[in-house]
């Protein structure tokens, strides 16, 4: 089965005012939607971030892919990123020097190549990784500090579901909401917003409205010191799952998880800031800088690493998660069919999606169902997903019109709340 096509199309969603360490959210969120097509006509489709600068990427890559059989990925990896030991690594993406923006365009096509091996093979993406170990695949509810508003913009402006999240009721409403509306067990905050004592708060309203049951977990984006990240762990002591990121290097959360361990607070660490490679692997380890890896298959080159990843966290008694961004259902089922697919991902997976609207979504049949907080993992063959080309099509529409062509946080932040901003590591 060759491939005779490859299409990465930008797309541009509605996304509320959501408030994080490096800024706002602007009113619309961007994605790219890549369709891989063959001679057997069957497709499969991926998708990754967005942006002008990922579409240029593709369009050094897309050329020498075409022609090459969907089913050998590993020669296609090879293609993008050249043989070790030689001077070719740059060779098929020339200025390409940017790892991640490589692993992005490889990611997403190889999840598409997937899909598509799937449906040829008459088999789910998860049995292509090995088989599933669990039918269901818990999420947990991202919880954000929010402004007013729903994301959108004029006549396209959606409505506000949640309402505003600027303090711990408001934190606790949004909460609540997220269990209610899809049955959520265990609750992420994205922190890093305000001072800690302020996130603090928040998680111990959490924890006095849900109870000991539904784990907490923190997220700053290492907004924070190691003094900051140690009077955190500290204060939150058996309160939470895990804290995220704390610190914003390997050496400071080594420094935190040392100092924690020395007070006798055993809070996991985790990150999808400083372990983002399998090369960082060892030094985390050696440096006891974590304990739980946040996964994404779209950062760490797709499914198949992912599944590897899993591996090398058992043999380094590394916990394992799954991060998320701002994403549609083909990437929600690609997180699922991977999730299913490693034995060591026990934490519920982070996931945006209960975030998005129903309008945008790029699937047939609308919206991907949660069942008490879990995404039931399809037996159909590929991802289990079709593409609705219309709604494509308008997403494509409102990216070519529209003004957003990268992701700039930190801009809308400082045109819409604080002039002066600056997302500064270790602000606190």
């Amino acid at each position: 089965m060759k491939i005779t096509a490859i299409t990465a199309t930008p797309i541009a969603f509605a996304d509320p005012p959501l408030l994080n360490f490096a800024g706002l959210h602007q009113p619309y969120a961007l994605r790219t939607i890549v369709e891989v097509e063959t001679d057997a006509g069957i497709s499969g489709f991926g998708e990754v971030a967005g942006g002008d600068r990922l579409q240029e990427a593709f369009a050094q890559a897309i050329p020498h892919l075409v022609g090459m059989d969907a089913f050998n990925r590993q020669a296609i990896r090879q293609k993008l990123f050249g043989t070790e030991g030689t001077d070719d690594t740059h060779q098929i993406m020339p200025g390409m020097t940017d790892q991640r923006r490589r692993e992005l365009v490889y990611s997403a096509i190889e999840v598409a190549l997937l899909d598509a091996a799937g449906k040829a093979l008459g088999l789910p993406v998860h049995a292509l990784l090995g088989g599933k170990v669990r039918d269901t695949v818990d999420f947990s509810a991202y919880l954000f500090y929010k402004h007013e508003g729903g994301g959108g913009i004029g006549t396209d402006a959606r409505d506000d579901v949640y309402g505003p999240a600027l303090d711990p009721d408001g934190v606790v409403r949004q909460a609540q909401a997220f269990i209610d509306g899809y049955g959520f067990k265990s609750i992420k905050l994205k922190g890093g917003v305000f001072p800690p004592e302020q996130e603090m708060e928040a998680m111990r309203a959490m924890h006095a409205a849900f109870g000991d049951g539904v784990p907490l977990r923190l997220d700053p984006n290492g907004a924070w010191t190691v003094e900051t990240s140690v009077r955190v762990g500290l204060g939150l002591d058996g309160i939470l799952e895990y804290l995220e990121d704390p610190a914003s290097t390997m050496d400071d959360m080594a420094a935190t998880r040392g100092e924690l361990v020395h007070k006798g607070v055993m809070t996991p660490l985790a990150t999808n800031m400083v372990v983002t490679r399998f090369e960082r692997i060892a030094e985390a380890f050696e440096k006891d800088a974590v304990q739980i890896i946040l996964s994404d298959h779209h950062i760490w080159g797709g499914l198949q690493a992912t599944r590897e990843l899993g591996r090398i966290c058992e043999s380094f008694d590394f916990g394992l998660s799954m991060h998320s961004n701002s994403h549609l259902g083909i990437s929600l089922m690609a997180m699922t069919h991977v999730a299913a697919a490693t034995p060591s991902l026990t934490y519920a997976c982070d996931t945006h999606y209960p975030w998005q609207f129903a309008e945008d979504e790029v699937i047939q049949g609308g919206r991907v169902q949660f069942e008490d907080g879990a995404v039931r993992v399809p037996d159909t063959p590929g991802l289990g997903i079709e593409i609705d080309r219309d709604n494509l099509a308008r997403l494509h529409e409102r990216y070519v019109k529209g003004s957003i062509r990268e992701r700039d946080d930190a801009s809308y932040m400082r045109e819409r709340v604080d002039p002066a901003f600056s997302p500064d590591p270790a602000r606190w």
